[in-house]
Formats: C-alpha cells, structure tokens, sequence
C-alpha cells in the first residue's frame, strides 16, 4: 500500500491514495484523509482513564459536488479520542483525475469497493482489534452510507447522517420518473440533464462563515453551481431512493441531523441563510424513519443544507445535539 503524505487541509491530516483498477475513463483512485487524537496525557496513561472514544473509527462520506474538508467536524471527534477518516470517493476532490467524468456513477453498490479499500487501510493502522465504526455521511454520502449498512449488517456500530438525500425532492414523481430514468440510463447514460443552480447555496454558506474559524474551499472540488447531472448517475440516485421507499434494515443506531425547514432557491433572500435549499426536510425526515428500527431524527432551527456548515447559533446546536446522542450511544456500548 502507498504512504500517508500530507494532506491539503494542513498539519492535523494525511492523506492516503487507494486503487481501484481502471474503467473506461482510465485509472480510478479513492483518497482516504485521516485525523488522529492527540495521544493520552501523562495523567490518563497514569490513571488509566479511557477517552469516551477511544475505540471508535469514524468514516466520513462527503454529498454530491463535494469532498472534506470540515476541519471542525473533524476536531469534533478526536478531541473525543475516536480516530477519524474522511473518503473522497473516486472520481470526486482528491480523487479526480484528468479526463474524468465529475462524480459519475450507474449504481451506488460500486461504492463498495471504495468504502473496502478504505476500511482496509483504516485496519492495518489500527494496531488493535475491535474498534467500533461509526458511519458519518452527507447528503448523497448518506444515501452511500445507508445503503452500505443495511447490506453489510454488523459492520456498523453507529450511523449518523447529516441531511441525508433519502428522498427525491418532490416523492410524489419518483414513481412516476423511474422508468424513464430507467430508459435514459441504459440508452444514453452521459445524457447530462438540464438544471438550474443559481449558486444560491454556495452564497448563503458564505454569508454564515465563521470568521474566527474559517474553511478554504478547493472550488474545482466543490463549484459554486453543482456538477452536471448525467443521466447514469440520476437513475442510480432513484434507485436509491426507491430502496430507502421500500424499507432498509440497518442494524445499528442511527441519528438524522435536518434543517427545521426548507426554501425554494429562486431568487436570493437572507431566509436562504437559515434553511436547507437542497431538500424538502420534512419528506427527509419521514423517509428516514424506514432506515431500521433504531432511528432518531433531530431538526435543527436556522441550518443549511450542510447543518455543520449553517451560521454560529445552528451550527453549535447541531454540534450540541450530536454530542448529546454520541454521548449516550457511547456509554450503552461500552457496557
């Protein structure tokens, strides 16, 4: 296996390239990033005293038109003691190569292989057995994830999804569309779709940046408007969706993070600033519940899409949440 080098985000993460043969596009790679606690202190190694994760292994998966780069999410669970990996999935941020297609995919199982490689090299830096795996995925990595679960039952010790797309955005189609998506995959896959991005999300997340924190953003990673819809890629999401319609069976428990509330993107306002603009939270929020038996749905006031992105007071009321069902989800496994 190749070695951890440094990674773009700075001195706290590595980076480590994973391959993954080759399709019709040429060579395809997945790119694991990784953040380790701070080693105990003197006074813990003395004591004895465990972090409340220090036999956790967190793997994170980035949405659609996106990669990591949260360093602060990333903080939120080292400082815990939980060792934690980001993935760039193939053909996305660090794993895009010349002359590939952005983000393109006919079925989300083939994330599979991205998510063994990586787990593969989360192993063979573990140095012991055992360590509990917290699934952590957004948006589309939430569809990823979720499905990845329920096929690999008791892999997963935790599952926590930030606004998760687990539904199309206006249900009532999906029914009606899956066949036609159906035809346009199979005839014409690279058939980019029309859409209309006004690059509204993008401005409101600038609009709430924390200046006493602030993130760079690799724009040919994750551009202003979204990457373009290819109609291999849509039926993939679709059929996605119609599994999570249809009940999955996720054995471990999971947490959805959502907006309180959703805005129609049409023309800028500041109410862009305090809403997820990417999906109707509520159909979110009920499609969430056919996950597994074990699902609990926080909704935040006031956050974005991307709830650990939203303005100070959201964004510390989703950490404030999170920690709350870590805390607990932490202590029942433990004992």
């Amino acid at each position: 296996m190749a070695d951890w080098v440094p990674d773009v985000l700075g001195d706290e993460f590595e980076q480590l390239t994973l391959d993954l043969g080759a399709d019709d596009e040429g060579p395809v790679v997945a790119t694991l990033v990784r953040a380790l606690p701070a080693p105990p202190s003197w006074w813990d190694r003395l004591s004895g005293r465990t972090r409340p994760l220090d036999d956790v292994d967190v793997l994170y998966v980035h949405g659609w038109s996106d990669y990591f780069f949260q360093k602060r999410l990333a903080r939120f669970w080292t400082s815990r003691g939980a060792r934690f990996f980001a993935l760039d999935l193939r053909k996305y941020g660090r794993s895009l190569r010349e002359g590939q297609t952005p983000g393109y995919i006919t079925d989300l199982a083939t994330y599979d292989e991205d998510i063994a490689a990586a787990r593969a090299a989360m192993a063979e830096t573990a140095g012991v057995l055992g360590r509990r795996l917290v699934l952590l995925g957004h948006s589309t990595g939430g569809l990823t994830l979720s499905l990845w679960a329920s096929r690999h039952p008791g892999e997963a010790s935790a599952v926590i999804l930030n606004s998760p797309w687990l539904e199309f955005q206006v249900a009532s189609v999906r029914p009606l569309i899956t066949p036609v998506a159906e035809l346009q995959a199979r005839w014409a896959p690279r058939e980019v779709a029309p859409q209309v991005d006004l690059g509204f999300y993008t401005r409101a997340q600038a609009e709430v940046a924390d200046p006493d924190d602030p993130m760079t953003v690799d724009l040919a990673w994750r551009p202003a408007q979204t990457m373009a819809v290819h109609a291999g890629w849509f039926h993939a999401i679709i059929k996605g969706h119609n599994a999570v319609a249809a009940g999955l069976s996720i054995d471990a428990p999971v947490c959805v993070l959502l907006s309180t509330r959703s805005a129609t993107p049409t023309r800028w306002s500041d109410d862009l600033t305090r809403a997820d603009t990417v999906l109707v939270v509520d159909d979110i929020a009920r499609a969430a519940l056919k996950l597994g038996p074990s699902v609990t749905v926080e909704r935040i006031d006031g956050a974005l899409h991307d709830v650990f992105l939203s303005r100070r007071e959201a964004r510390s009321e989703a950490y404030a949440r999170l920690g709350r069902w870590v805390t607990g989800w932490a202590a029942v496994g433990r004992r």
